[in-house]
């Protein structure tokens, strides 16, 4: 059943890409700008960025989020590229928030909170190394904070499994076909229905408990 999900889930990805292409020529995702002054960026891998999106953009002190790639060796890769797991990068959400108003640390809580960090080159229903949990840190200052954060759950963690998220340096971001931004906006139907369907929200609250995610 869960496989049924993910073929619904390409599906999907193939038939609003198509309509991409068609409205716009070409969907190849452009170099982004530098973040304005005063911002910060911080770049997560955790499974699906269509579900990774939503848990930032509530909070109050992010300016934006960008689903793209990260970690991979091909310059300005495609989705259908990504997605065969050829090209060594991973789906990510890269978030853009303002530090005075939340800290990295609490975008570290987040990120942990809605993935499964027991698990390796998967999430949820999705397998294959461009599903693989990663923080992509931008600075020593992040490298030091998602380190101690590593640390401080492994202790405390209310689950038996060992973490197997590492933490490694960011590299080049390519943001995601614009198809992709804001999906759970754009289709949430669809969206609603992959979430559940792959059994990520079950499997969160088997984790972390009954806490808003």
């Amino acid at each position: 059943m869960p496989q049924l999900f993910v073929l619904i889930r390409r599906a999907a990805t193939a038939v609003i890409g198509l309509a991409a292409v068609l409205l716009f020529t070409a969907a190849a995702a452009q170099a982004p700008k530098a973040p304005p002054a005063g911002s910060a960026v911080a770049t997560f891998a955790g499974g699906c960025f269509w579900c990774m999106e939503p848990p930032y953009d509530k909070l109050d002190g992010v300016i934006s989020t960008t689903s793209g790639y990260m970690g991979g060796t091909v310059k300005n890769p495609s989705y259908q590229q990504v997605s065969s797991g050829s090209t060594g990068h991973a789906e990510v959400v890269q978030v853009l928030y303002d530090p005075k108003k939340v800290s990295y640390e609490k975008l570290l809580e987040v990120f942990w909170k809605n993935i499964d960090p027991t698990v390796k080159d998967r999430q949820f229903c999705d397998v294959g190394t461009q599903y693989r949990t990663a923080i992509f840190v931008h600075t020593d200052e992040q490298r030091a904070a998602a380190e101690k954060s590593k640390a401080t759950l492994a202790t405390t963690k209310p689950f038996k499994e060992p973490i197997v998220t590492p933490v490694v340096a960011a590299t080049e971001f390519w943001p995601a076909e614009d198809y992709h931004q804001d999906y759970y906006l754009k289709n949430p139907t669809r969206y609603t229905y992959y979430r559940t369907g792959c059994g990520r929200d079950a499997r969160l609250k088997s984790l972390w408990g009954s806490d808003p995610h």
